[in-house]
């Protein structure tokens, strides 16, 4: 009588999807599902949904929108890497603005994967991920590099331009943070030389431009 020899199922790679925009997420799932060896087993519209179904279902990865309501997939990224640190996370984004592409990485995503991917891009970057490695797309490589030749706004110099973006001139932003107008031009200063610009309005352009302020 021969020998049977059973072979162990090999398991799938587990992904949850999160991301405010149900017809993106249907894309997403159908991407995934032609995939064998993946299976999507949930999917969230906002980070504290994805951080409540994460804990439930601890996918192999999950796929984040940067920009959600309730709260943002930066935000969302911190908490799932502080809970879970060997997380495989992917944020997913319509944006290149370096800023917002360091502070997704700082906050423990491995991986960078732009909406308008093709499926060509998106399931390798899926499957790096899973096995340990990163997935920086060159061009958001390039961004990262770039930024580290700019210096760093303040916290004070980030509030005054929120501010500015608001279309507030120096005496109202100054009585808003309760700070003279003097200290108002002298911030003012900083972020025009620390972001490159000249004037007021190419400092709020370039500012939402590398996504550092959202309007």
């Amino acid at each position: 009588m021969g020998l049977k020899i059973f072979m162990k199922k090999q398991e799938k790679i587990r992904i949850l999807i999160a991301d405010d925009h149900y017809i993106v997420r249907l894309g997403l799932i159908a991407l995934v599902s032609t995939e064998p060896d993946m299976e999507v087993v949930a999917q969230a519209a906002d980070g504290a949904e994805a951080l409540e179904l994460f804990a439930r279902f601890q996918p192999d990865l999950v796929l984040l929108d940067m920009r959600m309501p309730v709260k943002n997939g930066v935000e969302t990224a911190m908490e799932i890497h502080s809970k879970f640190p060997s997380a495989g996370i992917i944020m997913l984004t319509a944006f290149d603005g370096d800023d917002e592409i360091h502070k997704a990485l700082q906050a423990g995503a491995r991986g960078y994967v732009f909406k308008n991917t093709t499926g060509e891009k998106l399931i390798p970057a899926l499957r790096a991920v899973v096995a340990g490695q990163r997935w920086i797309p060159k061009e958001v490589a390039s961004r990262l590099a770039s930024r580290k030749t700019f210096e760093e706004l303040t916290p004070r110099e980030l509030q005054v331009l929120k501010k500015l973006a608001t279309g507030l001139a120096n005496k109202e932003i100054a009585d808003v943070l309760n700070i003279t107008e003097y200290t108002v031009k002298d911030h003012l200063k900083n972020i025009l030389g620390k972001l490159r610009v000249s004037d007021r309005t190419e400092a709020v352009t370039t500012a939402v431009q590398r996504g550092i302020i959202h309007l």
